[in-house]
């Protein structure tokens, strides 16, 4: 998983001179806080795509100006595939052929958290090329940051060469990008990347290798343009907690359905071993997701901690008395809220460093089984096959609104 000071590496150094002062007017404590947040974020587009949606809300982003990012570059190397890329609506875009100069004018979209334009080959030449020349530079000029894409079998010659010096004369923090990686031999990979690099006067690790087509590195791009802008970071960081949530609530709904599914067969109920297992599993991923690390034997332990086995039990005799509920049912009912539970309490304690209290987790716990239990005895009149299980398990958590962190909190409540 890469960390925070990776993606750093990856600026030429006139673009870290620019960085480097609005970096040092964050106080140490914001500094260490937002690249301790973002350790060990996962290089997924669909993900980071999550994470900006998220920082929206966090920065109410609606209205007003945003950064402007502008990729800009040689016509032909795929400045429209990146962008299509990042912009959020399939409306905004941009056409794209291998026939050069299929961009004609800039073009700007809604990127989330910024504003990305698209622009025409920057290298054209004749009376509508220098048209189209004069376009992608203008919105180089206004730009607040800059992705400078060049093609990986083209390389850089001269007139590229002249255009990188162009663009990085007008001082704007930037990112060099080298498209269609993907064409080009694996063994081979390393060498053009380093003489691309090499002739723009760059260390090769600050050349971003990418397939715009496939995807390949896109993240990397895009995480660049955030963290470059710490106006734009710290509502990414903000974001985060309700981020890993939704990653969290995945691992817990396969656990939770997991789990009922074994409890099937009324008890012992928490006794089984497989069940034991699983939620430690289940804390065991959770703490990856926040980077944190954590041996499998540590997650049992953290399950053992909050009596799950004991809970269990005492819930399964508390609810029997009150009769019409098959024992099949109300044993699954308790393993798939135990797990549920149990996620939560991991996820408060990766995220903030603290231990959920025995009688918020007894509390918690109680809600959920009878959430399980009035939603699956409605579904069930006799005991279904595994398969139907699961099933009812997965719409029962999609439906209950509990992928909202919030919901949860308040589900922790009396």
């Amino acid at each position: 998983m890469p960390i925070f000071d990776d993606f750093l590496k990856i600026f030429p150094e006139k673009t870290l001179e620019i960085l480097n002062p609005l970096w040092e007017a964050l106080p140490e404590d914001d500094r260490q806080a937002l690249k301790e947040k973002f350790e060990g974020l996962p290089l997924n587009l669909n993900l980071v795509n999550m994470l900006i949606d998220l920082a929206v809300v966090q920065a109410k982003v609606i209205v007003g100006h945003k950064s402007q990012v502008v990729i800009v570059g040689p016509a032909n190397v795929g400045k429209s595939t990146l962008y299509n890329h990042l912009v959020r609506e399939k409306a905004d875009h941009a056409e794209v052929s291998p026939v050069p100069g299929t961009t004609r004018i800039n073009q700007i979209a809604d990127a989330g958290v910024f504003a990305v334009i698209d622009t025409p080959g920057a290298d054209a030449v004749g009376p509508v090329g220098e048209k189209e020349k004069e376009e992608a530079l203008n919105a180089a000029q206004e730009a607040d940051f800059l992705v400078i894409m060049f093609d990986a079998i083209q390389g850089i010659k001269d007139s590229e060469l002249q255009l990188y010096r162009q663009l990085t004369a007008l001082h704007k923090p930037h990112l060099v990008v080298l498209n269609k990686i993907d064409l080009v031999s694996g063994k081979h990979e390393p060498e053009v990347i380093g003489k691309a690099a090499s002739n723009l006067g760059l260390e090769a690790t600050k050349v971003i290798p990418i397939s715009a087509k496939r995807g390949l590195n896109v993240p990397q791009v895009l995480l660049g343009i955030v963290i470059a802008d710490p106006q734009l970071l710290i509502p990414m960081a903000q974001a985060l907690p309700h981020y890993r949530w939704k990653l969290t609530w995945r691992v817990i709904v396969t656990a939770a359905i997991i789990s009922g599914t074994i409890a099937l067969v009324p008890l012992p109920l928490i006794d089984f071993i497989p069940l034991i297992t699983n939620q430690a599993t289940m804390v065991l991923s959770i703490a990856r997701i926040h980077n944190y690390r954590i041996t499998l034997k540590r997650a049992r332990e953290l399950v053992a901690t909050f009596g799950i086995g004991l809970l269990a039990r005492t819930l399964f005799q508390q609810l029997s008395k009150l009769g019409g509920v098959p024992g099949w049912l109300l044993s699954s009912a308790i393993a798939a809220a135990t797990t549920v539970a149990m996620g939560y309490a991991a996820s408060v304690w990766f995220e903030k460093g603290e231990r959920l209290n025995q009688k918020t987790f007894n509390t918690l716990t109680k809600n959920l089984t009878k959430f399980f239990v009035d939603n699956l005895k409605t579904r069930f009149k006799r005991k279904p096959s595994k398969k139907s299980f699961e099933q009812a398990l997965q719409d029962t958590l999609e439906d209950s609104g509990l992928s909202d962190l919030n919901a949860i909190d308040q589900a922790a409540k009396e």
